[in-house]
């Protein structure tokens, strides 16, 4: 229902909306006349997206929009549509973008978040927006920089992720709300229409046809058609694949998660990859549903590439700011997913790396989940993990309970089974790594504390199912090559291997030597360049 083939192109008329923001008596602005500088903005905000002034939209959005909502707005909403509307001469287009950023706001700083009427006119808005580029038969006159389209994208899915949780608490709703969440808004962010709104703008930029020719050396412009062509359309459908990627994680659909990447080379540097903000949200992504599936090297990598990249880039962040807020966020999210990854599949990772997880006292608490204690295990991931939601809402006969935890309870459970399988793993690897060959019977009475004598034949044999689960948790598929992130080839993953000859274990260590000479010649190099370009400097 959602290849790029088959795209609905009914449009969002049918959901039956007035255009227009609501008359909340706590955002009523009669009492806080607009400020000259804010009108100032609003005018020159509008001529410049008339003018189609990329660089200059950019300094406005990233620049001054924060800067005024930190001086005026900071815990109140920016001026309605219909103090606007008059100083921008009632231009539409412009009042679909102010009104973006203007719910946006909402939701980011207002305490208690919007309410119930603001989140289905959010609604309306985006519906207004989409009908306006995606019926379109040839591309529409607008530019806006990539950074607003990213976050136009990221913040639909987040609004979608941020009502699904409001619906799904019944607790603290009125006999009003409840008959407008379960009677009449019944298609208001529905899963549908988000999978419907992100698969069309990826199949009317045909995105995955470009990368696809990027990636065989072929000029993209060639498969682009009429829209790909326009840097509007080709950023939106990117950043689309980006949205998909986010609402499958969030739903806990891993594997469709990754397929819909598939055009998109994960493990290298594109052009696409200039806004930060979408390079981490897609590696986080990725990583987490490479961790649910199992596939933890894979996660590993993901999590060790993106967590260096942000350690060289971190002064990017420092500013204060909703997107860099949850940039800082997801990166600690990481270091958590990292330090589950690693105690339940041991590998190296870069130093700069180790050295963060034992300054931030992840190191005490891997300890813990070495020796087996789940309730770390579950900390971490309720910390770390997305925000699932349920694509569904509550039957209206629903008893009037909280059903937020019921998704993210779901997960839990999935990754804790998984977590308990390999629970006794590190405690085996352990007792492996200090012998070469070691009898059966001596590893059974290490795992049960029991003199030799006591061990059993039932020991013995639930000892051998623990071997076997070793040898089948530590090979997973592991990619290799290949634009799929779902390609792979089993290989093993454990530092040691080991064959049971008879009562007789048999250990292999396999873990190779860390190879030092390599590295101090790259640094003799590099300091004989530095050498060399002040010699040359002082000449």
């Amino acid at each position: 229902m959602y290849s790029n083939e088959e795209v609905w192109e009914g449009g969002y008329d049918e959901y039956g909306y007035e255009m227009g923001m609501p008359e909340d008596p706590i955002y009523d602005r009669g009492y806080f006349p607009m400020h000259e500088d804010v009108k100032k903005f609003l005018v020159y905000f509008c001529s410049v997206i008339k003018d189609g002034v990329v660089y200059e939209i950019q300094n406005l959005y990233e620049n001054t929009f924060p800067k005024l909502s930190e001086q005026h707005f900071e815990k109140k909403a920016w001026p309605s549509e219909d103090e606007v509307a008059h100083l921008v001469d009632n231009d539409n287009l412009f009042l679909i973008l102010y009104k973006e950023l203007y719910y946006r706001h909402l939701h980011a700083r207002i305490q208690g978040g919007p309410s119930l009427e603001q989140r289905l006119n959010s609604f309306y808005n985006y519906c207004n927006f989409f009908n306006y580029i995606l019926p379109s038969k040839e591309p529409v006159q607008l530019e806006l920089p990539d950074i607003w389209l990213w976050e136009l994208i990221d913040e639909f899915v987040y609004q979608f992720q941020n009502f699904a949780q409001y619906r799904a608490r019944l607790t603290d709703k009125s006999e009003e709300e409840m008959d407008m969440l379960l009677n009449n808004n019944s298609k208001v962010w529905n899963i549908l229409c988000i999978l419907n709104v992100l698969h069309s703008l990826v199949s009317m930029s045909k995105i995955k046809d470009q990368l696809e020719a990027a990636a065989a050396g072929k000029d993209p412009e060639e498969v682009a058609g009429e829209f790909g062509r326009h840097s509007f359309y080709k950023m939106l459908g990117y950043f689309s694949l980006v949205g998909l990627l986010r609402v499958h994680s969030l739903l806990g659909d891993y594997h469709q998660a990754i397929k819909v990447l598939e055009p998109i080379e994960l493990h290298k540097k594109s052009q696409y990859s200039h806004i930060p903000a979408c390079q981490i949200s897609t590696s986080y992504y990725v990583g987490f549903a490479y961790m649910m599936m199992r596939r933890y090297s894979d996660a590993i990598r993901t999590f060790s590439s993106i967590l260096l990249y942000i350690q060289r880039t971190k002064q990017l962040y420092s500013a204060r700011s909703y997107q860099n807020d949850q940039i800082n966020k997801q990166t600690d999210q990481m270091y958590h997913l990292l330090a589950i990854c690693l105690v339940l599949h041991p590998q190296c990772v870069d130093e700069s790396l180790q050295q963060v997880l034992r300054e931030k006292n992840y190191h005490d608490n891997m300890y813990k989940m070495q020796c087996g204690d789940l309730d770390v295990f579950r900390n971490f991931f309720v910390f770390a993990c997305p925000k699932f939601v349920s694509p569904v809402p509550p039957p209206p006969d629903a008893p009037i309970e909280d059903y937020v935890k019921e998704a993210l309870e779901h997960q839990i459970n999935v990754f804790m089974d998984e977590v308990r399988q390999q629970q006794e793993l590190p405690t085996i690897r352990s007792y492996l790594k200090l012998y070469t060959t070691l009898p059966m019977m001596k590893l059974a009475s290490f795992m049960d504390h029991l003199p030799r004598d006591e061990v059993d034949k039932q020991k013995l044999e639930n000892l051998l199912t623990r071997l076997l689960c070793f040898k089948h948790k530590m090979k997973n598929v592991v990619w290799t090559k290949g634009a799929s992130g779902l390609e792979g080839k089993f290989q093993s993953g454990s530092e040691l291997d080991f064959y049971i000859d008879k009562d007789m274990i048999h250990i292999a260590d396999t873990k190779v030597s860390h190879r030092y000479g390599d590295f101090f010649i790259r640094k003799i190099m590099k300091f004989e360049d530095l050498n060399r370009r002040l010699h040359a400097i002082k000449g």
